[in-house]
């Protein structure tokens, strides 16, 4: 709630926008726009439907708090990683010295006789003695659609995980890995014939840059439909969503530039701004407070060395953060930037489509104004299901990145039938096509993320996020249980992805839900009870071995005969 947020701060909101921050102290105190909310009830699980606000101003975010590790977890946890780099040098020591008739083959080959190594020694030692035994847990293929359910492509290793081998199976497995939002992988019949229709018209390639060959009708449609959709006055589309952040970030800053960093941000952040050769200062995760300090001392200390002031300073934040399921607490964070005379960088990759009651992302979702965000980044490859993102901002802003963005002039523009499929989306979203099949995905997936939280705290286990977050971590803690959790589960029928050191903290092992609206109530109800059942026994259940309640969730199970 506002009040927990600083004095200063709080003033801050009230000064940029008086009747937006008594909106939104109303808003946190329970009234913002949600199809479910915990109920008063004595009983702390239970869901209730609650009328719909009509509030106006900006909803500020409750901060989320990302728990500890239980002593126990994190004692095991340093234990078992000491064992494992002891065991793995004390095993590379002995390669080095014994002769190679001595030893076991293996699919590593050592460097030619007068050749430095071209692997990095520490990536290669943790990828030899750490990665490989679990590899079996990553890198799944599959033969299908990535849709609610899909096809694993079964794989066996005959040396301890060093290599996979396929098997010619396949196992049928509920999807809860894939960032299939809002259930447009496996398009519709219509969506699909627009898009095989553009596939022979256009083919399946554009075999140029953009700023060459590679832009087509599809190309200009889309960014002006992008641009509607977002609130913005101009966008340009590029055919990576990771090479958006990482190409575009070096046009919109440079050297005398500071970019302050929020600590947990996308790998694409953090490439492009090295790459800008602007200096870099990170706050903490999510807390505008920290980030209020970060600003006011930089610009007070100025650049280093001469300590002239910054030529201009970019804030970059996350609308959701994928590995933490949480959203940006983007009003608190655009009072600073107001206040401060700083650009806000804000990357929606995860929120847009997901978030919002028509899908167009955080902004809407928190009623923040678009003009407050200076550049809007978003990918096609999540709530789109196809491939390539966005940069949406003014025109002025938006024709000096198509000029110097090195996507736009050295790299292949996105594939025309991935261009129709997002245009087809946006169609569904906004109602175009004469259908509510958009909206009724958008009220689903926020329904079913609600019901598997609920499910989930009634099981014990530690989930992390916002409650209308797609995107719903479990801490495990110990690396030992991520194979185990991973494992049982696909054995079960269920396809999870599991998240460990280094995109996580040593010992913040995680794994991933992300939910999607093509989830029918029996998948989320099965889904629950494999992980009740695996919980049990893997022992990740940190508050209480708890039970599922279907009449407390509101969703009944279908029994076949």
């Amino acid at each position: 709630p506002i009040s927990s947020v600083d004095v200063p701060l709080a003033a801050l909101l009230a000064m940029c926008n008086p009747k937006g921050a008594k909106s939104a102290h109303a808003a946190t105190s329970g009234g913002s726009e949600r199809l479910l909310t915990r109920s008063s009830s004595s009983n702390s699980n239970a869901l209730s439907p609650i009328k719909k606000s009509v509030k106006a101003g900006p909803i500020v975010q409750e901060p989320c708090i990302e728990p500890n590790a239980p002593w126990v977890a994190a004692l095991t946890t340093y234990f078992g990683y000491a064992v494992l780099f002891i065991f793995g040098y004390v095993r590379d020591v002995a390669r080095s010295i014994l002769p190679s008739r001595y030893l076991p083959s293996t699919p590593f080959d050592k460097p030619k006789d007068g050749y430095a190594p071209l692997a990095n020694d520490y990536e290669d030692f943790y990828t030899r003695r750490l990665y490989h035994r679990i590899q079996d847990c990553w890198n799944r293929p599959i033969s299908s659609a990535p849709g609610a359910w899909f096809d694993v492509m079964e794989r066996k290793s005959k040396n301890h995980n060093k290599t996979m081998e396929l098997t010619g199976n396949n196992l049928r497995c509920l999807n809860l890995g894939s960032y299939n939002y809002l259930g447009f992988a496996e398009s519709e019949s219509d969506i699909l014939d627009s898009v095989c229709q553009s596939l022979k018209q256009y083919g399946p390639g554009c075999c140029s840059s953009r700023n060459e060959f590679g832009t087509n009708s599809l190309h200009l449609e889309l960014e002006n439909r992008v641009a509607s959709f977002v609130g913005k006055p101009a966008a340009m589309v590029l055919g990576m969503g990771y090479a958006t952040n990482a190409s575009v970030m070096p046009c919109v800053a440079g050297k005398g530039t500071l970019i302050v960093s929020d600590s947990l941000n996308h790998a694409s952040i953090v490439v492009g701004a090295r790459a800008s050769g602007a200096k870099i200062k990170v706050f903490n995760h999510n807390e505008p407070e920290h980030l209020e300090k970060v600003l006011r001392d930089a610009i007070a200390q100025g650049q280093p060395r001469t300590h002239r002031p910054w030529r201009k300073i970019v804030i970059f934040v996350e609308g959701i953060y994928s590995m933490e399921g949480e959203m940006c607490r983007l009003a608190e964070i655009v009072a600073i930037k107001k206040k401060y005379k700083a650009y806000l960088y804000l990357d929606e990759a995860h929120s847009i489509g997901a978030m919002g009651r028509h899908g167009k992302g955080i902004c809407e979702h928190l009623n923040i104004d678009t003009n407050d965000i200076d550049i809007m980044m978003g990918t096609f490859t999540k709530s789109f299901g196809a491939v390539g993102g966005y940069i949406a901002s003014s025109k002025r802003v938006v024709d000096y990145i198509r000029r110097n963005s090195s996507a736009a002039n050295y790299a292949a523009s996105m594939a025309a039938p991935c261009a129709m499929q997002a245009l087809r989306v946006i169609d569904s979203l906004e109602g175009v096509d004469g259908t509510d099949r958009g909206r009724k995905k958008i009220d689903q997936l926020r329904r079913n993320s609600r019901i598997f939280r609920a499910g989930l705290r009634q099981l014990g286990c530690e989930s992390l996020g916002d409650e209308d977050s797609p995107v719903i971590p479990v801490m495990l803690y110990n690396p030992s249980k991520m194979p185990a959790f991973s494992r049982e589960c696909l054995d079960r029928g269920l396809a999870v992805v599991v998240v460990g050191f280094p995109a996580t903290p040593l010992i913040k092992s995680r794994v991933r839900f992300c939910i999607s609206a093509a989830h029918t109530d029996q998948d989320i109800i099965d889904s629950l009870k494999v992980i009740d059942e695996v919980s049990e026994r893997v022992m990740i259940k940190y508050h209480h071995a708890g039970r599922l309640d279907l009449a407390e969730l509101g969703v009944k199970e279908v029994k076949f005969d």
